[in-house]
């Protein structure tokens, strides 16, 4: 719970419309995008140990969400990023770990704690000992923010077929810090 949100579990099947609309204007999304990325968040909580949350105001309008899964090797995501941790020797960060697929905070509610409270909360309770995101390999608020839960970059100007700019692999150790 924020001052502003409640955080809770969310039924992404139920509420990825709500979703999507929130994810397309923190990261400035077309309906086209949107429109793929629906097929992909349907199919991925289909996944075994899939989980998502939510932060709803107190009137009920979803403002923020986060998802993710334990990773597995054989999903795209690991696929492309796996030669990128190899050159490093930290591919064995795939593994073992719990992956952040989304997170997105609405604009007008953004730096306001929803996302340090959605992710700690998606992975306090993971069994897994590690947690693994991507990001876009920029400066922004969102790498400040998994820096200080003690992300640390594992790979950077990792390229997505689709993409327009490269990525940053981040991982943490589990739980999160909770300093910031």
């Amino acid at each position: 719970m924020t001052d502003e949100a409640a955080i809770g579990p969310l039924d992404l099947t139920e509420h990825v419309d709500e979703a999507l609309a929130v994810q397309a204007l923190a990261f400035g999304l077309g309906a086209d995008e949107v429109g793929v990325r629906r097929h992909i968040v349907l199919r991925h909580m289909t996944s075994p140990g899939a989980r998502a949350l939510g932060a709803t105001t107190p009137d009920g309008r979803l403002v923020g969400f986060v998802y993710g899964m334990p990773n597995d090797r054989t999903h795209w995501w690991s696929t492309v990023v796996e030669p990128y941790l190899r050159r490093y020797g930290r591919d064995g960060w795939l593994d073992d770990s719990f992956v952040i697929t989304e997170l997105h905070v609405h604009p007008d509610f953004q730096a306001r704690g929803i996302g340090r409270a959605l992710i700690t909360a998606l992975t306090d309770p993971a069994p897994q000992p590690r947690s693994i995101l991507s990001a876009i390999d920029i400066e922004s608020p969102a790498r400040a923010l998994y820096r200080s839960l003690g992300y640390v970059d594992l790979a950077e100007q990792v390229l997505f077929p689709s993409a327009p700019r490269p990525y940053a692999v981040m991982g943490a150790p589990l739980p999160l810090l909770r300093r910031g």
